[in-house]
């Protein structure tokens, strides 16, 4: 099928790839011309496991393309993805100027029966609005049809070629064959393809993501608990998750949920339910709790040197929000250090693939090492941020000769407490005593 992907950021590069590797004809259309000068050579502009070689190879086979020219892509495609950027407003909402730009190019370029396909994470009722605005500027046939995605960073790749499920919104008979046709290659084990109507297929993937993060922030709070009763949070999730109805996923304590999904969709869901006049306290509650945990590290550690933090030397291992991505955005490292400057710390920074971009964006507030033993040389204490792991099994001797004092505060529980004490090290977790 020949098909075009409009924007080239994190999901429509994995969704553009993917679509060609199962024999499509994909042209991927962005505005950026060095990404897309990078892009035609096979260079990924995002960190994401088996991307690259899946790129290279069908660019080589020539079903994967790249063009700033979106008219000539709009001609040559059936279907049309748009995966443009909905960032989040001031007021939480999803900033829809992008799609509806573009909705209104696809009108004026239409040359025959389309199918326009929302993939981004679009609140309700987007899919009428880009409806309406293609119907403006054309007169000829065309569907809207919403199909939210549910990839993970860091094994995006293989939730797309292998889905637990692929929800179509479609009202038109004819649209979903087409779609229908289009996944079939990727639901050949039995997986569902659900269809229903637009407004619910938009819903389901604010609410799956703010089920999710409703989790992450439910265990969280039990952490707390945990510290001031004596408990540990690891066996109380060992405990809940052997259950089959709550289930084993997103239930590590930990310093809250960052990213581009969870906070956004957070916020959007918020504001979507603000419009039609229903307070939504629960949701209220989970971004709530997720922006003071983040801030729970930094308490610890004031907690343990004393309320003046200044010119202590910290490590802090593990920049992107979570492992296998360099994704930055909304991590709790970000606040973490934004933080522990302000006590006047001097910080020094690794994580293995984000750290280019953190230096990008905080410019040279901190030292950024490479190495994660280099960064420990000298330091009060070790702040590990993200799961990475290779941080899992580290040679705990050769931290000690190089720390100052040998302190760890762990904020994802990577390490066995009395192992770590064992070593000699004074350790700090989330909800372990």
């Amino acid at each position: 099928m020949k098909l075009s992907v409009i924007g080239t950021g994190y999901v429509g590069l994995v969704v553009g790839t993917c679509f060609a590797e199962s024999g499509n004809d994909v042209i991927c259309v962005d505005i950026d011309e060095r990404k897309l000068a990078l892009l035609r050579k096979g260079e990924s502009p995002i960190f994401e496991p088996g991307l690259t070689d899946l790129l290279k190879k069908n660019i080589h086979e020539r079903r994967l393309s790249f063009t700033a020219d979106l008219k000539s892509a709009i001609e040559k495609s059936e279907i049309i993805f748009l995966a443009l950027p909905t960032p989040q407003s001031e007021d939480g909402s999803a900033d829809l100027q992008h799609v509806l730009a573009v909705s209104k190019q696809i009108g004026q370029y239409m040359n025959g029966y389309k199918v326009v396909v929302n993939k981004s994470t679009v609140p309700v009722g987007t899919a009428d609005k880009v409806k309406e605005i293609v119907s403006k500027e054309t007169t000829i046939e065309f569907d809207v049809v919403s199909n939210p995605e549910f990839l993970k960073e860091g094994a995006a790749v293989n939730d797309f070629m292998k889905p637990d499920r692929i929800v179509v919104g479609s009202r038109s008979p004819k649209a979903l064959a087409i779609m229908q046709d289009l996944y079939a290659p990727f639901i050949r084990t039995g997986n569902p393809l659900i269809v229903m109507d637009e407004r619910s297929s938009e819903l389901t993937k604010y609410a799956a993501n703010s089920f999710l993060a409703t989790k992450v922030s439910f265990m969280n709070e039990i952490a707390n608990i945990c510290e001031r009763v004596g408990a540990d949070i690891d066996l109380v999730r060992k405990g809940m998750g052997t259950d089959p109805r709550v289930g084993t996923q997103f239930l590590f304590a930990g310093v809250g949920y960052g990213g581009s999904c969870f906070p956004k969709d957070v916020a959007a869901l918020l504001n979507s339910a603000s419009l039609c006049n229903y307070k939504f306290e629960i949701l209220d509650a989970v971004e709530k709790v997720n922006e003071r945990q983040k801030e729970i590290i930094v308490e610890k550690i004031r907690k343990h040197f004393g309320s003046k933090l200044n010119g202590l030397t910290i490590a802090l291992w593990g920049l992107a929000f979570k492992p296998n991505t360099d994704d930055i955005r909304e991590a709790p490292a970000l606040r973490i250090i934004e933080a522990l400057l302000k006590e006047g710390v001097k910080l020094r920074l690794h994580d293995p693939v984000a750290l280019e971009e953190t230096q990008r964006r905080l410019g040279n507030v901190a030292e950024f090492f490479d190495n994660n033993y280099d960064a420990l040389e000298g330091s009060d204490a070790l702040v590990i941020v993200t799961e990475w792991n290779e941080f899992r099994r580290p040679d705990f001797d050769r931290m000690k000769s190089l720390m100052k004092q040998p302190v760890i505060f762990d904020g994802r529980n990577i390490y066995d407490p009395a192992r770590i004490r064992d070593k000699g090290f004074t350790y700090f977790g989330i909800g372990r005593v």
